[in-house]
Order: structure tokens, then sequence, then C-alpha cells
């Protein structure tokens, strides 16, 4: 009997025991190849050698010391390689131990910021719907996963939520993609017009949508309409590539592919590939001044923040990323992926949409192809697909409420950066297997 508080109480786990490449491996023995890295974690695979090594010097080295305190050369170090990388304009780095964290930085600091330059009176955020951000109740409020926001709804700050950008369900036959774009990055307009541009503090998105609505990428254009729209009422844009970033979509930086810089970036998953838990909120020079040039402090702060052994880490995941040409890498396995996938369901009477970019790809699942129309939600066929894809040894993200919070079933597929070809095929191969057992199984 585990003591162990799971996140689901009446499911056994499976005890996992030893990583190898794209592999985990449980207390059996039995491989799974994890073809989600986790929740887009895991960009370097398991039991990486050099990763390890660098956490080890670090914890022989100096294990902790507290950035009331001091500074580490870890984390000097690793800030100066993402300012080296970072979107255009990137001033300074605010290390934290996660993707929530790093979004619950980024609004005080949006909040924060309007106070320093004198303009205390943008509190709104607005964000969009089916995104998500988080599960602290800041990150969790500007969010739009209704799931899970639904237990806690009446702790959440108020919220303005504006379309996603879903070319799939939501632009119509008479548009252009570029239309399509320009229509939906508008509903931020009239948002910040409704609510007054001087009460607006910050828009926050996700780059590249992620878990809610199964990888969804902006349409060319969406996000510079936005930029252009954030600067006509001073409003900050604030980037989440928590999931998406890091080389996940072939650039260390999802936005680098849409052609825009953001005030703030929230990064973390593939910062640290899970070597250690880490994350970081990104701030462009303008909103750093203000800060540095104001009070001088920024009131907000976490324990653990700028750890050591997470920095030097996520120091060594990053130089290796870029050291073996790994970016290159992502784009030319994102695209044999792509292709797997499309050979495999392009004519499957259930699969209405494969989308994504790089290694982060999304499979939207539906009961009829033609109309899109969704499946029952009762039926839960993202959980039967998850189970049957463990049963296989193979790890993926199912979903549900793809839609709108309620109906919809999407797969998200985020492998490590170095999965081979032949790896590429088992992974499509054991997920048709899932799919086609778990619509059998729900009588589809």
């Amino acid at each position: 009997m585990t003591h162990v508080f799971h996140r689901q109480l009446r499911t056994e786990m499976p005890v996992a025991t030893g990583g190898e490449g794209v592999y985990l491996i449980d207390s059996t023995g039995k491989r799974y190849l994890d073809a989600s890295g986790g929740a887009a974690v895991s960009c370097l695979g398991h039991g990486d050698p050099d990763v390890i090594a660098a956490v080890k010097a670090q914890l022989d080295q100096l294990a902790f010391a507290h950035t009331g305190f001091f500074t580490s050369q870890p984390a000097e170090d690793l800030a100066d390689f993402l300012i080296e990388h970072g979107p255009d304009g990137t001033a300074a780095v605010y290390f934290v131990s996660g993707g929530s964290e790093a979004v619950e930085a980024a609004l005080k600091m949006a909040r924060q910021y309007f106070i320093e330059i004198g303009e205390p009176g943008r509190t709104k955020f607005i964000a969009r719907r089916q995104s998500y951000h988080g599960n602290t109740l800041g990150a969790l409020s500007v969010g739009g996963n209704v799931w899970r926001r639904e237990p806690f709804k009446e702790l959440l700050t108020d919220a303005s939520h504006i379309a996603p950008c879903y070319a799939y369900r939501h632009r119509r036959d008479d548009e252009s993609e570029a239309e399509y774009g320009r229509r939906v990055a508008d509903e931020l307009d009239a948002e910040i017009e409704r609510l007054g541009p001087e009460n607006v503090c910050a828009f926050i998105a996700e780059t590249v949508g992620g878990a809610t609505a199964g990888v969804l990428p902006p349409v060319t254009g969406y996000f510079q309409r936005i930029r252009e729209i954030c600067d006509k009422h001073g409003v900050l844009l604030i980037l989440d590539e928590v999931m998406c970033g890091m080389g996940r979509t072939g650039t260390l930086f999802a936005c680098e592919q849409d052609g825009i810089a953001p005030d703030l970036s929230c990064v973390a998953k593939g910062l640290g590939a899970g070597y250690q838990p880490i994350g970081a909120t990104l701030v462009n020079a303008r909103v750093f001044s203000a800060f540095k040039e104001g009070s001088g402090f920024f009131q907000h702060g976490h324990t653990y923040m700028g750890h050591p052994s997470a920095c030097a880490g996520s120091l060594a995941v990053q130089t290796k990323i870029r050291d073996t040409g790994l970016l290159d890498r992502v784009k030319e396995r994102g695209e044999q992926l792509v292709d797997k996938l499309h050979e495999r369901f392009g004519n499957h009477p259930n699969i209405g949409d494969i989308r994504g970019r790089g290694l982060f790809r999304g499979i939207e699942i539906v009961a009829d192809r033609a109309t899109k129309a969704p499946l029952d939600p009762a039926l839960k066929v993202h959980a039967k697909v998850k189970a049957h894809a463990m049963d296989l040894g193979l790890i993926c993200y199912p979903g549900g409420g793809t839609v709108d919070g309620a109906e919809g079933d999407h797969i998200l597929l985020a492998p490590p950066f170095i999965i081979s070809e032949d790896e590429l095929d088992e992974l499509v191969q054991k997920l048709g297997d899932a799919v086609d057992a778990a619509l059998m199984e729900a009588g589809v």
C-alpha cells in the first residue's frame, strides 16, 4: 500500500526504476518509449551522462545557497546563456522551480512594472480560452482550462479570455489563414478597448498551445498582429513557452518562428530536461529597467529559486543541445514524424487533424472526419488511448475537452530530441494500435 498522495488515487502506478535514451523502465523490467517526454520535459531523454555528471559535480562543490544572501556561478552562467540566445531585447532572467512558478512570477512582474512606472490602474489580464498556464492560483486565473479551473473558480481572480488561434475548427471556408489570423487577433484589440486600455496590464498566450487543446500552432502573422495591438495600447505581452519552448519546435524559443519578441517569456520543462526541477521568467530591458531604476526590488520569491545544481544541470542540457546540433535534428525528425503520422492516420475515419511544429505534434480524434464532430465525452477515448498505450509500452499525453473544455479528444506527442527514425517507426506503430484499440473498446 502506498502512502504517496498520487494524482490518481484509484490507479496502481508502475514504479519507474531506470531510464535509457528514449525509454523508461519499470520495476518489472518493462520498457516504455517516452513519446511525450513525460509532459514535454525529457528533451534529452533519460540517463544522459554529461548532464548527470554536471549535476554531481555541482553537488560536490555547493548544494544550496539561498538567493536572499548569495548568487551562484551556475545561475550566472545559465542566465548569460539565455540572454545570449533568448528573444531580442531580453535583459534578465528570474529563476524558479517550474512552469507554474514562472508564469506566476511573470504575472506579478507585469503588475509591479506598472506600479513602478506610475500606472497603478493597470490590473486586468487577458488570456485565451483553451489555454493552460499552470496550477498556481494566479496561473489558473489566466488559464482557460475549464476542467482544472472548476474546483477552484471561487478562489480565482478575474481575467478576460478571448478565442484561441485554432484554425482547424474556427477558420471559415471563405477566409485565408492570414485573414483568419487577423480576425482572431483583433479580438484582443476589442477586449482591451472594452476594458479600457488604461486598466489592462498584460496579454498572456502560449506561443504554440499545449496540453489543453493538443498543440495549436498559430497561423502566419497572428502573433505579429498581437504584438502590434499590445504596443498600441501599452500592454505587456507575456509568452508562455513552458511546454513549447527550449527547442521543442525546432528553434530555441518558439516565438523565433513568428518573428516577434515578448516583454516576458516563461520557460521550464525542456530547460532542464527533467534532470532537476527548474523554470525561468525572461524579462526584456524595458521591464527590467523599470524595476532596477525604480524600487530596486521585486516583491516575490521562492526558497529554491536559482538552485545551483538545477542551474548547472540545465546549462549542461542547453549546451549539449547547442553543441550537438540538436535543433536541426528536431526539425528533421519533426518532418519525419509528421510524415509517418499522415501515413498511419491520414485516411483514418476518426483522425480529424494532425498539427504542430518540430517534435511537438498533436492529433485530434473525432467522431466524424467530414463534419469534425467530436466524440461523446462520456466515452473518455483519450483516457482509453493512454491505458492501451501504456500496455503496449508507449507513453503519450492524451487529453480531453479539446474543443471547448468539455468535448473533444487529442493526443500530444513530444518525444526526446535524440529519437532515431527507427524509434519514430515504433512510436507511430504503437500509437496506431493504441488508438484503434481505444476506439474499438469505446464502440466507435
